[in-house]
């Protein structure tokens, strides 16, 4: 039987409806590969160093599956996304080139002879780097069939081993795109040398059984979605072809025993809003990494542990992770991801104070909203912000993003007690995001609601300082 490859889509339809914070992402990244797609697609790069940032992230994340990574059509984008995806373990890379008349000349500003030549250039650079790349003809089916024949010959006398066709408009029934497919395969004798994918529009609620006709007609890779929206069902084709399979010489690798578990997951993740009152994005998670350190691990051991917490650190600061973490193994046998967590934001990047906090006053009830009233002072002036949040942190943390005047992803937010009994000292591991990088600060207090506020502003002191030396 011949394996189908799911190719999910669900990243690349953030900001359609719905949007995913930077460790969502990852979650889902970890969670697609769990469950055994074959493909996960990303979106490409538009703002490098955030996204690079993204993209390497994930590809360290991602043990299985494939990482396929769309480039603009030149080379310069190529050699960039490459660069942020060649650590992936299945790296891909993704020529994308609307072949109909209509979005050629509006998307792409091109004519036909130039989008040839565009396609054979790009797919040729790509080919140059990467041993995986996939020529995707988008808008194929309102396309001039003598020029999809053509775009496809091109991309594959290039190097592309996987072409995929899109019914961009969803126009087609099954019927019609299984005789579209075998068209296409009648008048382009090369497409029998590689893989052949297809993407469909779910305009007509008709997605996923031209997905099946496809299959039926020689396509070997899905592009679907985990939260569908006006796509392929990952869920349901998955079914129909665990199911069905064996009919039609196929199978796939999802595990279908696992699938209603993290679809939900999934869907939680995608459905899941930011609140007004929080400053949590799209919710907060339980962290995700959970591993031990020896003494007996080297300085390159735990530099890559703390790559994996999603640090980005200088060589300076890496040094200062690795002295500290030597003196603290010297004193015990194992170190745990959160005292690493720790470590890195006691001696990473320690900055000169921007902001100082001056006073708080938090209002708690169970009957009322917390309200927070913070006041920091930044050189000789004194800022204030007084806010409502759903819980003392969440007022706190919104008061000091009135002050910032912006908003932070707040990845994590950890709290353990130093000491014990009625004096006892509490710890807050406060971890930020800003352009796709991470900072985190670190605050003890005997109030825990305090602490939190001084680890936000230390992370936060660290995201200015580099802002502005940048």
């Amino acid at each position: 039987m011949n394996e189908v490859r799911i190719s999910d889509v669900t990243m690349k339809q953030a900001g359609k409806g719905f949007s995913l914070s930077f460790k969502e992402k990852l979650e889902l990244s970890k969670l697609l590969d769990k469950l055994g797609v074959s493909v996960i697609e990303l979106e490409g790069i538009e703002q490098t160093k955030i996204d690079s940032l993204r993209i390497k992230s994930v590809a360290s994340a991602v043990k299985h599956s494939i990482l396929a990574v769309p480039v603009a059509l030149n080379r310069e984008s190529v050699q960039l996304t490459w660069n942020a995806l060649k650590e992936a373990r299945h790296p891909r890379l993704q020529v994308v080139a609307s072949v109909s008349p209509v979005q050629m000349e509006y998307i792409f500003h091109k004519k036909a002879s130039a989008m040839l030549e565009a396609i054979r250039d790009t797919v040729a650079a790509c080919c140059e780097v990467a041993t995986d790349v996939e020529f995707v003809a988008d808008d194929a089916t309102r396309s001039d069939e003598s020029f999809l024949f053509d775009a496809v010959n091109t991309a594959i006398a290039a190097g592309a081993g996987t072409i995929t066709v899109c019914d961009t408009a969803g126009a087609m029934l099954p019927d019609e795109f299984s005789a579209f497919l075998k068209h296409l395969y009648d008048n382009v004798p090369a497409l029998a040398n590689v893989t052949l994918g297809i993407s469909c529009s779910n305009a007509l609620a008709m997605a996923d059984a031209c997905a099946i006709a496809g299959i039926r007609t020689g396509a070997r890779e899905i592009k679907a979605a985990a939260y569908t929206m006006d796509n392929i069902s990952l869920a349901d084709v998955s079914r129909l072809l665990a199911i069905k399979g064996d009919a039609c010489g196929v199978y796939c690798s999802v595990r279908t025993t696992e699938m209603k578990r993290i679809i939900n997951q999934i869907t939680w993740m995608c459905e899941t809003g930011r609140s007004k009152n929080s400053p949590f994005d799209n919710g907060a998670h339980e962290p995700e990494n959970d591993f031990t350190l020896t003494s007996h691990d080297d300085m390159s051991a735990v530099l890559k542990a703390v790559e994996k917490l999603g640090y980005d650190l200088s060589e300076e600061d890496g040094a200062h992770v690795w002295e500290a973490f030597r003196r603290i193994a010297s004193r015990k046998e194992q170190i745990s991801s959160k005292e690493l967590d720790t470590i890195v934001a006691s001696t990473a990047m320690q900055v000169p104070a921007t902001y100082l906090l001056d006073s708080y006053v938090i209002t708690s009830s169970n009957i009322i909203s917390s309200v927070a009233h913070i006041k920091v002072k930044k050189g000789e002036e004194v800022l204030e912000g007084l806010t409502p949040g759903d819980g003392s942190i969440d007022a706190a943390f919104l008061a000091l993003e009135q002050i910032v005047g912006c908003h932070y992803e707040l990845d994590d937010f950890q709290i353990q007690a130093v000491t014990e009994g009625r004096e006892a000292m509490g710890e807050t591991l406060v971890k930020l995001r800003s352009n796709g990088k991470l900072y985190s600060g670190r605050g003890i207090s005997t109030d825990i609601v305090g602490a939190g506020i001084q680890a936000y502003i230390n992370a936060l002191n660290k995201i200015v300082y580099e802002e502005a030396e940048a």
